[in-house]
């Protein structure tokens, strides 16, 4: 009954459907012409009395002639019915984009056979990584951090008790493949004095989705489809988690918008509660990645707490896919004053366990005297590449040009993404290729 439906009056199906059916028989009787089946003697009878009337004479050459030009006809007619079948189908499907279908079509499968990366982070830094990444394969899972408690995402965090959707909602948005409109609507903040002023659309969204599903990564999963994202996007976990940095003077701050108030030298971060459940789908996706990467992004406030999560750092570590890391261009006030590149790395080593890096990729482009005084003004300044301090560490250095320097600097996402899949295409873990791409 459901293939009936295409015969509804309207659907513009059924006139090429005939059409193509006659086209099948046509081609049938020319075969059978061809052939010389001599079951056909009534077909061959008026063949040959119209072979007659216009040359006089008749044999089985001009009758193969016959059969080829009714093939030919036939053809010609099947062909033209599945044109026309195709267009209605696309027409209905791709309104605007129609023309675009091939290059949809070659786009789906070149990224569906990229291969299989899993990012962890959160905040800007790792949604700029997805912008570029997801040019290059579809096979990507972004571990979110779930430790938010700033903003839109921590006020949703305690009222509604769900997870803080903020960096969620970012990661969702840079690896959608969605109109402009529906970006600026997920991203845009109510404003005024009201209830609502602070809060973005799509943290709402996801919010909503959460209760109506009644299970975050339901609701993660329904928000791709509306957005059409190439990937997915992944909490490291459903818990309720608070985010603690213990300073070298000992004292504790509770919370991750306060770490980095606080201006003390973190010597350690944990998570409150100690023991946060992993979700399952998130270690399956590091445990069949092809490259692991970490950043960028806030050391201690984006990337940690991710590790921190029961399962994930291990499952890291023994991963045997390519592990990156990718360190930040300036140092954070508050957070990684003075910070070296190896000390980045070292931060992870302590927190992840030995392995959890096999490669750092950091910055070759020089910043300038202008962005290097407008950054100090702020307390940040460019991280220095202490490349026999990384390779101390176990881990490979690579240097490529991965920013862009307007009024700010920030990771480009078609450089990085650029940097990144060389690494993944031309390092193995323990292989000595290091230098400049």
């Amino acid at each position: 009954m459901h293939l009936l439906k295409w015969l509804y009056p309207g659907m513009r199906f059924k006139r090429w459907l005939f059409l193509f059916a006659v086209g099948v028989m046509l081609v049938s009787l020319g075969l059978a012409l061809v052939f010389n089946y001599k079951y056909l003697d009534a077909v061959e009878e008026a063949i040959f009395r119209a072979v007659y009337l216009w040359r006089g004479s008749y044999d089985y050459t001009a009758t193969t002639l016959a059969g080829i030009v009714v093939v030919a006809l036939g053809i010609a007619m099947m062909l033209l019915a599945t044109r026309y079948v195709i267009r209605s189908v696309i027409t209905v499907l791709l309104p605007d984009n129609s023309e675009r279908l091939v290059d949809i079509i070659y786009e789906k499968r070149k990224l569906g056979k990229g291969p299989s990366v899993a990012v962890i982070g959160g905040g800007h830094g790792l949604s700029v990584l997805l912008r570029g990444i997801k040019a290059a394969t579809s096979n990507v899972t972004a571990v979110v951090t779930v430790a938010d408690d700033g903003g839109s995402s921590g006020r949703l965090r305690e009222e509604l008790g769900i997870i803080p959707p903020g960096d969620l909602r970012n990661c969702l948005v840079a690896l959608a493949d969605t109109e402009p409109l529906m970006e600026k609507l997920f991203q845009y903040r109510f404003r005024g004095k009201s209830e609502l002023a602070g809060h973005s659309f799509g943290n709402l969204f996801i919010a909503a989705m959460t209760e109506v599903t009644g299970d975050v990564e339901t609701a993660l999963k329904e928000s791709s489809k509306v957005l059409a994202v190439k990937g997915r996007v992944l909490p490291a976990s459903t818990e309720h988690v608070r985010l603690d940095a213990i300073m070298d003077d000992g004292t504790v701050v509770e919370g991750e918008s306060q770490i980095p108030e606080a201006h003390k030298h973190i010597r350690r971060v944990r998570l409150f509660p100690e023991h946060a459940q992993p979700v399952g789908a998130a270690l399956e996706a590091l445990s069949a990645a092809d490259a692991i990467i970490l950043g960028p992004g806030s050391l201690y406030t984006s990337i940690m707490p991710n590790l921190l999560v029961d399962g994930v750092a291990e499952t890291v570590r023994k991963s045997h896919a390519l592990k990156i890391y990718i360190c930040n261009v300036m140092t954070q006030p508050g957070e990684t004053d003075g910070y070296t590149a190896s000390m980045h790395a070292k931060a992870i080593i302590d927190h992840a366990g030995k392995g959890a890096i096999d490669f750092m990729l950091v910055n070759a482009r020089p910043i300038s005297d202008e962005m290097k005084e407008y950054y100090a003004a702020r307390g940040a300044h460019p991280v220095k590449i202490d490349e026999d301090a990384v390779n101390e560490l176990g881990i490979g250095l690579v240097k490529a040009d991965i920013i862009n320097e307007t009024d700010v600097i920030r990771h480009d996402p078609d450089k990085l993404c650029r940097a990144v899949m060389q690494m993944v295409y031309r390092l193995r873990p323990g292989s000595e290729g290091m230098g400049e791409i």
